[in-house]
């Protein structure tokens, strides 16, 4: 992902998340050298995934797939590469978080492995109030 990216990526995030990231979090992520990546199909940008990796941690910050892509395995492609980026990064472990109402999501980091560690109370805005986060981690080694 580089900043000429933003446009289609603040496309897709908004169209994936009620409550999307901004700009300003984006052109952050990538000026302090996270992990950004685009998820392509026929030159279309269909998804993204934001990665950290320090310290022999890394955390999935962000992975979101445009609407129109969902259920074709887009998001699975998505977060096995991050993952592999973050062993490749000596990461030992992996950490996200998760709203428990994205079920496809959570289905999705189940499946590759991932285990609740713990919860984040009222996390992540939501359209009422506020929503939990689940966390989770996966050992890579």
């Amino acid at each position: 992902m580089q900043l000429t990216d933003l446009p289609d990526v603040l496309r897709n995030e908004r169209r994936g998340y009620t409550h999307p990231w901004t700009e300003g979090i984006f052109r952050d992520c990538l000026r302090n050298g996270q992990e950004c990546w685009l998820l392509m199909c026929s030159d279309q940008n269909v998804g993204h995934g934001i990665l950290s990796v320090a310290a022999g941690e890394s955390h999935l910050l962000n992975v979101c797939v445009h609407p129109d892509f969902q259920g074709h395995g887009f998001g699975r492609i998505l977060v096995e590469h991050l993952l592999e980026r973050a062993r490749t990064g000596e990461a030992s472990t992996i950490f996200l978080e998760v709203r428990p109402s994205n079920v496809a999501a959570c289905e999705l980091y189940d499946k590759l492995g991932f285990n609740e560690v713990g919860i984040r109370e009222n996390y992540y805005p939501s359209n009422v109030g506020r929503e939990d986060a689940l966390v989770l981690a996966k050992e890579l080694f």
